[in-house]
């Protein structure tokens, strides 16, 4: 399995541990999102920042979204389907069944930027200053990730 991490909180008044972390992960703005495989390193990563992200575990159909509308190669191109031609993968949506199921990492297209830029969700977070438990947007939501993704993925037109 994979996780979908997000940040939802800004950099104001963060300790330097925290700081750094999130740089390791490379969620360096509010609705930054990376894939990461599910390991004990990340676990402990994630228990440094669960203040200021949520996660989850995320599906193929959702990870294909993201790649879709929000993958970028370097100069702010778009990623499409000719970027795979150096890798094992056909298609984003094997590229996507790979990276949700944890059989491939973002780090294996090397054209494919690791962080996906999102916009803010429709109808908003529930709230930055309280876990998900709590009815707010911070920490561990399992499956849930998938829904928030959806609703910060561009309004097709």
């Amino acid at each position: 399995m994979s996780w979908a991490v997000v940040r939802v909180r800004g950099q104001v008044n963060v300790k330097p541990k925290i700081k750094e972390t999130m740089r390791l992960m490379r969620l360096n703005r509010v609705n930054h999102c990376v894939i990461i495989p599910e390991n004990d390193t990340y676990q402990g990563m994630l228990n440094i920042v669960k203040d200021y992200v949520t996660w989850g575990e995320v599906d193929h159909e959702t990870t294909q979204i993201v790649l879709e509308s929000s993958g970028k190669k370097s100069g702010r191109e778009n990623f499409t389907k000719d970027d795979l031609k150096d890798s094992s993968f056909k298609t984003i949506k094997a590229l996507a069944k790979g990276l949700s199921e944890g059989k491939a990492t973002v780090s294996d297209i090397p054209s494919l930027k690791p962080v996906f830029r999102l916009h803010p969700p429709r109808k908003g977070y529930e709230g930055i200053k309280h876990s998900f438990k709590e009815g707010g947007a911070l920490g561990y939501r399992g499956n849930n990730i998938n829904q928030l993704i959806r609703r910060m993925q561009y309004a097709k037109a």
